[in-house]
């Protein structure tokens, strides 16, 4: 069965606003047998919206609205779903009765604007919204299906897990669709797909999607069969020939992050880090204290910037950088055992480089970073030469490092 997703909302038309909702409504579909052929966002229009629905209901089994349902002037779904379906909004006073006692708890008095919310589609199930004062709505006859949610992925996600799913297992799907995922550090997508299109494309039964960021390749193996334990065993055997063609930059088959791989694996090993970056500026740092729980193994860094931080303050010795420059993999190497000393860690990691645009000499261009790790074992440099501007590699810098160390815990050359 097929599945549109309308994602309503002029703010999500701006650079400021991303859909989420509809990467979460997919993947909850594909488990229940839906393929979502399209998504759309619509601003908030009420002519523009109803001509979608009208559209999406004619096309497909379901369509789900996301968003303009708010006690606001701009919230113009229920109003379109009216209009497209041919149906009055009747006055539900249950849901005022709902929003006002919720307003009663905070200890305010609701506004009449409010009541607004109250109406719902003739024919339409109410389903109860307990964390906000929008209620969504279920409407289903021989055209489809039409589920009415709200914006916000704390009022949507419980709302459709409760009782949106419950209602869509009861029907009977054909197929069932299970999405295996191998994500890949610093090759390009271009040569990943050379050498996985030859595996993947004589596979009628999967849908392969490759998504490329700097440094960063998830492939999605999306399979369809009569049952979900079929759909499993397909995608998850082809993701098994994918992963022996790709080999070792393969670093996660559960749609992890390389930070996060890295994380688990220094929790795991107990292992402690320190860091010490110049040109990267800190985003190592960033990355991996972004994540909740990382005080258990990272003991801090150094952004030493300048030659003089790199002497004064991590004990890089002069000499190093005399004979060496800054922008050399003796200083890299240097730094990371500077970090490790100093902080008393399992692992040190450098960085130093040219992120650009000025700078670059004709022995070390702009885009050249040298990436240093420091363990009881020794240590280990890589120099790279990255182009796409100062951002790109100071961020690819951040990521070879976590490859670096990725592969020196696990024991991958």
């Amino acid at each position: 069965m097929n599945a549109e997703i309308i994602a309503v909302g002029s703010e999500l038309l701006t650079p400021q606003r991303v859909d989420t909702n509809s990467l979460y409504l997919t993947e909850k579909l594909n488990q229940v047998g839906f393929e979502v052929v399209r998504k759309t966002i619509v601003g908030d229009d009420r002519p523009r919206l109803a001509d979608e629905l009208r559209q999406a209901r004619g096309a497909s089994d379901l369509v789900i609205t996301t968003g303009g349902i708010g006690p606001t002037l701009d919230d113009l779904t229920r109003e379109a779903a009216s209009d497209a379906l041919g149906r009055r909004l009747v006055f539900e006073p249950s849901i005022v009765e709902a929003i006002e006692q919720r307003f009663q708890r905070f200890g305010r008095k609701m506004a009449e604007i409010n009541k607004r919310q109250a109406y719902v589609l003739e024919g339409a199930e109410i389903l109860p919204n307990p964390n906000g004062t929008a209620p969504g709505q279920y409407f289903r006859d021989e055209e489809g299906i039409l589920i009415i949610l709200p914006g916000p992925p704390r009022e949507l996600q419980p709302m459709f897990e409760e009782q949106c799913l419950p209602r869509l297992l009861q029907l009977e799907s054909p197929d069932k669709y299970y999405t295996a995922t191998l994500r890949i550090a610093l090759l390009p997508e271009s040569d990943v797909d050379e050498r996985i299109g030859p595996i993947y494309s004589v596979e009628p039964r999967v849908a392969t999607t490759i998504l490329a960021a700097p440094g960063d390749i998830q492939v999605h193996l999306r399979a369809k069969a009569p049952t979900l334990e079929e759909a499993r065993d397909i995608a998850e055997s082809l993701s098994l020939k994918v992963e022996a063609e790709l080999g070792k930059p393969v670093y996660s088959r559960s749609n992890e992050a390389l930070v996060e791989v890295v994380a688990r694996l220094f929790r795991e090993r107990q292992l402690t880090l320190a860091v010490a970056e110049s040109c990267s500026g800190g985003m190592l740092a960033e990355m991996i204290t972004s994540l909740a729980g990382s005080s258990e193994y990272f003991r801090g860094g150094f952004v030493s910037y300048s030659e003089q931080a790199k002497i004064e303050t991590l004990g890089v010795p002069a000499e190093t950088i005399r004979d060496h420059t800054v922008y050399s993999a003796e200083t890299a190497e240097q730094m990371a055992l500077a970090a490790r000393r100093k902080l008393n860690t399992s692992l040190g990691v450098g960085i130093t480089g040219v992120a650009g645009p000025d700078g670059g000499t004709e022995q070390t261009p702009v885009g050249t970073v040298f990436v240093a790790l420091a363990d009881q074992a020794g240590t280990q440099v890589v120099k790279r030469s990255l182009g796409g501007g100062r951002d790109r590699v100071r961020g690819m810098a951040a990521l070879i490092a976590l490859e670096m160390l990725r592969r020196r815990i696990l024991g991958i050359d």
